[in-house]
């Protein structure tokens, strides 16, 4: 029985050429690898404009609940002077109705 347990490869090229081939192989996939991440980096920078476009929009609305808020301020402030003027006992009705509020505590 011979002592060398090393059998000759089906490929007849060079150790060193064969080394230097999967070095080329490795290298091609590593290039796709390398597509790719690009691909998917350009596909993040493509939804930047639409969360700008979503915050521009949730900015907006922000503003114009506020304003819709002030408006109806403006719009009670006319009404309880209008019902103080024709109907001057709700004052004592609505200072009675908040000391009534300060004492009430919520249901936990």
């Amino acid at each position: 029985m011979s002592e060398d347990k090393t059998t000759e490869t089906p490929d007849a090229r060079s150790f060193e050429e064969r080394v230097f081939a999967r070095f080329d192989a490795l290298d091609t996939r590593l290039d796709s690898v390398e597509t790719r991440l690009e691909k998917l980096e350009a596909k993040q920078y493509d939804t930047k404009p639409i969360w700008e476009r979503a915050l521009t929009e949730i900015a907006e609305m922000r503003q114009e609940m506020r304003q819709r808020y002030e408006d109806f301020d403006v719009r009670m402030d006319r009404v309880e002077s209008v019902v103080n003027a024709t109907h001057p006992e709700m004052l004592t009705l609505r200072a009675d109705f908040k000391e009534f509020r300060g004492n009430f505590k919520e249901p936990a």
